[in-house]
Parts: C-alpha cells; structure tokens; sequence
C-alpha cells in the first residue's frame, strides 16, 4: 500500500491518526516511573499519587460510551479535532500544574479527550481506508502504536530525572498541535443523518457516581475514609452507581447494555477483564513506586525494571492464535492466570527487587503469561455475542476493563496509605503486590466460566461486513492498558504495552 506521494486525505487521516493514538499510548504508561518524584514535589504522601492515574482511567471510561453518538450528532471531524485539542491543552496544563489539584483536574480532562480519540479516530481512519487495504495499513501503523506505550516507562524515567516531571505531558504539546493544525486543514467533515437515541438519564446517573468515586478512591487512602469529604463522596457514588446499574437494566436504548453480562462466557470474560487490569495496572503502579521509595533507585532504573514486561506481552500476542486453537480457553487461561499471580508473589518476595536483573526476568514472565490470559479471553469472550450486540459488548468489556485498573491502583495506594506512607519500608509496597497476586489469582476462578472448546474465527469477506472486523487490527491496541479499545472480538490483536 502506498502512502507516499501529495498529501490526499486519506494521508491526512493517517497521520493525524497516528499522532494521535502516539500520544495516547505515551500518556498511558509515562507518567508511572514519576509519581513517587511527583508527590514528592508536590508536597504529597507517596499513596496520593494514585490520584495522578485514578482520575485519567475513570475520565477515560465515562467518555467512552458517548464517543460514537458524539461522532454521529456533532460530526467525526469536529469531535476528533475538538477531543485533539483538549488532550493537548491538558498536557501543557499538567505540566504547568504546581498543585496536585490542578495536575488530577488535567489528567482527568486528558482521560475524557483520550476516550474520544480512539473510538472517533477509528471511524474517521475505516471511512478513508477501503477494507481491503486495512489489514496492509495495520502493518504500517503497528509500529509507532505498539512502540510508544513500550517506550513510555523508560522515558518517563529519562525525562523525570535528567529534565522534570513536568516534560512528561509537555512532550505531547508540539505533537498535539502539528496534529490540530493538519487535521484542520485536510480533514473532511462527516456527519450522521441521524445521531440515534441516547440515554441522557444513565448518562447522568453514571458521570457523577464515577466522579465522585474517584474522589473517594483516590484521596481516601492518604485522607483518611472517614475524612467526611470521602466518606460523602463515597456514599453519594455507590448510591448514584447503583441507581445508573439499574436503569441501564431497565432501559430499553441504556448508554451500556449490562444485560450482557447475562451471558455465562461473556459475563466471565468481563469479570476477568476487571480482575487482570485491576492486578496489572497495581502492580506497575506499586512496584516502580517500592523501587524509589524503598529501595532508592532512580526514576530511570524504575522505568527500566517494567520495560520488559511490554516485550513479554508482544511475544504472547503471536503465540496465543497457534495455542488456543489446540488447549482452549479454559486449558490456557487458567494456567497462564496462576503463573501470572506466582509471578506477582515473587515479585514481592524479600530481596527480589534488590536484582535488577531477576526483576526484569520476572516483569518479562508478567506480558508473558497474563498477556496469555487477557489475549484468550478477548477472544473467547464474545464466541456467543451476536452481530448486533459486539459494539456495545466491546464498549462496556473496554469500560469495565479500565475501571478494573483504576480500582487495581487505588486499592493499592489505599494498602500503603494504611501503613503510615513510610518512604523507608518495603513492607507496605510488597503487601500491595500481594493484593494484586490475590486479584489474578481470583481471575482464574472466573476462567473456570470459560468454555473447554475454541471459538470459532469469524469469516473474513474482502470487502464486506468481515472485513471491517477482522481488519479492525488496524487499531493494534493493547488489551489491558488504559485508552485502548483494545481490539475487536475473534481475533488477537497485536497488543501494545
């Protein structure tokens, strides 16, 4: 496929695509290798810090369900640029804040832009692109989406301790801004006849029971519960949650369809995918933070140390199609859940994470396995979802799943927050990654829903309906990690770390 040459539209898209899911995929895993610099700066318990991470993922999950019907009532073009914008003003907020306040208002606007870019992006990205050259592109745009989240550990690290923590979100400015102004000018408009109903009342149940759970999640740890602001918070969230679980029940148009999660596989496939993601994004949460913290090392060496863990994930995405088809998703993931939880309780073993090179052994062993896991579940996970229900079974499976993770990292924070945010004991940061052992170790529980039989691939038709789904791998998103929709259901796509 030729990309070279004047600079169509079709060109356009890509590149204000490919910017755009860089930044995204970057800001997604830069910033973890900091927070113990940045709560420090900022004059906050090591355990606050959560708040930095908890905010972006539940943003991004409330932006989410509403991106499409955005495109579709205001315009692709409008909303993409719009989100595009917002996500880079956001950076240079963040990186301009001197109070943690400011810095979680940032982060949390970046989280709402971030869940409109990738969705919105991708419909602008299959309405330039035949479908029969997709899965050529994919090869094309593998590179920087799986690259960037990879790389983000390191260099976070790198510009943490040779710059500041500032430079992790001024890094997307001048990218962000190329982005606008290209996609400005060569960007073409589409807009929906019609927008489709919209459930403006789960809407509005659901948005400030997550906000103010993320209050309470992310200063509750470091505050105190019973601090009354949390304690409110908290209250006031279950019930508005609680009230939104059983309108969308109810409702027969619901923001997310959770009579989904009727379905036996389905209904497991999504419990594992909050399990996974709440364990995964803890312990990259924790363990850079028990490296500097406890032990003394650099923001680079602790960015170094989960580098490995993105190499291990992108082996299991090739590995994962030749072995489901001879164990089974139950054979595999079970198994491959087990280790992984073996793997986080070495990982919190005393003297451990004193051998770096044991520690990136075991952070490769991490993709490795639970990448495994995720990967099958995915794919087996919506074998008896009909054709008609897979958008909104991938909306609320990607919405639980980045829930999971900001779950995974307040837990987390609230475990080491309970021992008195002491920046000199290991003890409190191992204990954590135990929570997170236990949390993959649970998730082999739910895999035992899984079926013992293989799903069936779906048919692949140049042209047609099959084609926009199986070369949906264009979008080569990484299963378990904040911001990316992580691919459609019956294939494996390559994931980024």
């Amino acid at each position: 496929m030729r990309l070279a040459g004047p600079m169509r539209p079709r060109t356009v898209v890509i590149l204000v695509y490919t910017a755009a899911m860089c930044m995204n995929g970057l800001d997604s895993t830069i910033v973890n290798p900091a927070l113990f610099t940045i709560a420090g700066d900022l004059d906050q318990p090591v355990s606050a810090a959560n708040t930095v991470e908890t905010a972006f993922l539940v943003a991004l999950a409330v932006a989410l369900p509403v991106a499409g019907w955005l495109g579709d009532r205001y315009g692709t073009k409008r909303v993409f640029l719009g989100a595009l914008a917002a996500f880079t003003a956001a950076s240079a907020a963040c990186g301009l804040a001197q109070d943690l306040t400011t810095l979680v208002v940032a982060r949390a606007v970046q989280g709402l832009a971030g869940g409109l870019l990738t969705p919105v992006g991708m419909t602008l990205l299959f309405r330039a692109v035949p479908p029969h050259e997709r899965i050529s592109l994919s090869k094309v745009l593998i590179v920087p989406t799986a690259l960037m989240p990879a790389l983000g550990p390191p260099l976070g690290g790198f510009l943490t301790e040779h710059l500041s923590w500032h430079w992790l979100f001024f890094v997307n400015v001048p990218i962000g801004l190329a982005a606008v102004v290209l996609g400005t000018v060569g960007l073409r408009e589409h807009v929906e006849g019609t927008a489709g109903p919209f459930d403006r009342t789960g809407f509005w149940l659901a948005t400030p029971a997550l906000g103010l759970l993320t209050y309470a999640l992310g200063f509750g740890p470091s505050r105190g519960w019973t601090q009354p602001g949390v304690a409110i918070c908290a209250l006031l969230g279950v019930a508005l949650l609680s009230a939104a679980a059983v309108h969308q029940w109810r409702t027969p148009d619901p923001l997310l369809r959770v009579r989904l999660l009727a379905d036996r596989v389905f209904g497991a496939a999504t419990a594992l995918a909050l399990l996974t993601s709440a364990g995964l994004m803890g312990v990259l949460f924790v363990f850079p933070l028990l490296y500097q913290a406890a032990l003394g090392a650099s923001a680079l060496d602790a960015g170094l140390s989960v580098f490995p863990e993105a190499v291990g994930l992108m082996l299991a995405s090739q590995v994962v199609d030749r072995l489901l088809p001879r164990l089974g998703p139950r054979r595999l993931a079970v198994p491959a859940l087990l280790l992984a939880a073996g793997v986080f309780a070495a990982l919190a073993a005393p003297g451990v994470a004193e051998n770096a090179w044991a520690v990136r052994a075991l952070m490769f062993a991490v993709g490795l396995v639970l990448g495994t896991a995720v990967l099958t579940v995915q794919i087996a996970g919506f074998a008896d979802v009909s054709p008609a229900d897979t958008g909104q079974a991938m909306g609320l499976f990607t919405i639980v799943r980045t829930l999971g993770g900001a779950f995974g990292i307040a837990a987390c924070a609230a475990v080491i927050g309970g021992h008195g945010d002491g920046a000199v004991d290991p003890g409190p940061f191992r204990t954590a990654i135990w929570v997170t052992a236990g949390l993959v170790a649970l998730g082999a529980l739910a895999a035992l829903r899984l079926p013992f039989a293989a799903p069936e691939p779906p048919p692949f038709e140049d042209g047609g309906e099959g084609a926009d789904e199986g070369a949906s791998v264009v979008e080569a998103e990484r299963p378990d990690r904040p911001g990316n929709g992580g691919g459609p259901p019956g294939h494996t796509s390559v994931p980024s770390a």
